[in-house]
Formats: structure tokens, C-alpha cells, sequence
């Protein structure tokens, strides 16, 4: 299998933890990063900017163990997302279309997670 084009950055970083409020304390106290509650359809996101211009974020959700996923940013989701399934990765969620872009998320075989974002001006 032929490596990628070119590198693919990251491009945004996701806290998913059971206790968004206490995440959210200590991460602007030790970093100070500025943080944002944006409201949407589907519930609140802590927007967090991180310095230089690098986003992330705080999602509350039911999880055993709280963990950061990064988001990579791709030229062709489905080709991208297809490539990490057929190196070994499993899919946790299909692409699917937001407001901004498209998203799929992929469970790595050494245990790992990893989201690939490709804005709406790519596809």
C-alpha cells in the first residue's frame, strides 16, 4: 500500500470525559486556556483555545476512561477513513456531515483513537 501524498495535520483536539465542568477547571487553572461554551442542536461544547490558534475542546459524555482525541485533518474522508480500516484500524463512526465539515472516527489496532476532519471547502 502506497504511503499518503503528503502529511496530515492535526488540527483540533477533543477531550471526551464523564465531568466536562471539573476537566474544564483544571485545564484553563494549569494552562490557562480560555474557554467558550457554544450550545448546539445536539447540547453544550467547551470550546478551548489551546495557543497559536489551535482549537480543542470538552465533551461530556458516558465514558469509563476520559481521553484525548486528536482530529486530523484529511483531503478525502472516505478515502481516508477506508485506508485506516484496511490497515487494521475499526470504525467507530462512519463519515458523517456537520455544519462545518465531515468526520469519521476510527479505533486503532494498538488501542488508540483518532478522528480525520475535512472542512466543508474540501469536499
Amino acid at each position: 500500500m502506497p504511503a499518503p501524498a503528503q502529511t496530515s495535520p492535526v488540527v483540533h483536539l477533543e477531550l471526551h470525559t464523564g465531568n466536562r465542568s471539573s476537566a474544564c477547571d483544571f485545564y484553563t487553572r494549569l494552562f490557562g486556556w480560555r474557554a467558550e461554551t457554544i450550545d448546539g442542536r445536539s447540547g453544550a461544547y467547551l470550546a478551548l483555545e489551546l495557543g497559536s490558534g489551535f482549537g480543542g475542546g470538552i465533551v461530556e459524555c458516558e465514558t469509563q476512561h476520559p481521553l484525548w482525541l486528536p482530529y486530523v485533518e484529511v483531503a478525502e474522508i472516505d478515502v481516508v477513513t477506508a485506508r485506516a480500516q484496511m490497515l487494521g484500524a475499526s470504525v467507530l463512526l462512519e463519515p458523517r456531515e456537520g455544519p462545518a465539515g465531515w468526520r469519521s472516527v476510527v479505533a486503532t489496532p494498538n488501542g488508540g483513537e483518532v478522528a480525520f476532519w475535512q472542512p466543508k471547502a474540501r469536499r
